[in-house]
């Protein structure tokens, strides 16, 4: 089941079981989602022109994740003794799919803070101790989109003739600060093309080591965080950027 996404290029990872979990009780629901991620698609033109964040780009995803059935749910947590509420806690997930077999719960990290994923896996964590939960699931950038960006862009700049900051104010291309353009200015200053040095400050400055993607969240994986719950990771490849826009 999972070398359907592997053979496209995504990055997946299981943890404590989650391949066996998903093939035995949740086959259905996992080759929606596999149908839903393998069309997914994101422009070039949508990441540079929104300026790297969500809007845009992901709520697409979310929008169809939600139509076949992953909506966001709260989960209310409360602890009564002798009928006397002690503790009540929520606990929010973005995309929940409750099937016969359990319940998925689903968070995708395009480009927040790489805390976040702390945050994510620690929640998916406590919910599987409750049986709130039979799996876990993180959707991320890939290892290969995280090394496309400063090429692809660069290319995708080149392509339509972008070659000064004039030219990115017409299109109203990701306010810049004067810092940012002050960079670019320097680089190009030193030899180096516009379109490039522009790339190269983007990416630096919206897809930085820091935020969410691959490595950040195999690494924190691979020392426990999220265990026992079973997880499923998945990174969305380089194969996934377009050229359209």
């Amino acid at each position: 089941m999972l070398s359907a996404l592997s053979d496209l290029g995504f990055d997946v990872m299981t943890r404590n079981h989650a391949g066996a979990i998903l093939a035995q009780d949740f086959p259905a629901e996992f080759d929606m989602l596999v149908r839903v991620l393998s069309e997914f698609r994101i422009s070039l033109g949508e990441i540079v022109m929104g300026g790297g964040g969500e809007a845009g780009l992901t709520q697409r995803l979310r929008h169809e994740l939600s139509d076949v059935g992953w909506r966001k749910h709260r989960f209310q947590v409360q602890t009564i003794v002798d009928g006397v509420e002690r503790a009540g806690v929520s606990h929010e997930v973005d995309h929940v799919k409750f099937a016969t077999g359990g319940t998925l719960a689903l968070e995708i990290e395009w480009n927040n803070k790489d805390p976040f994923f702390d945050r994510d896996l620690e929640n998916f964590q406590r919910l599987h101790a409750l049986s709130a939960i039979s799996l876990g699931v993180v959707v991320t950038r890939g290892a290969t989109m995280q090394q496309a960006f400063l090429p692809r862009i660069t290319e995708w700049m080149r392509e339509r003739g972008l070659s000064s900051e004039d030219d990115l104010d017409r299109l109203g291309i990701g306010a810049r600060t004067i810092a940012q353009r002050k960079t670019v200015a320097g680089l190009v200053a030193r030899g180096m093309a516009f379109d490039e040095a522009f790339a190269r400050k983007f990416v630096s400055d919206k897809f930085g080591q820091a935020t969410t993607h691959w490595a950040k969240l195999e690494e924190r994986v691979l020392r426990g965080v999220g265990n026992p719950c079973p997880l499923l990771l998945i990174g969305l490849p380089a194969a996934v950027l377009t050229t359209d826009g």
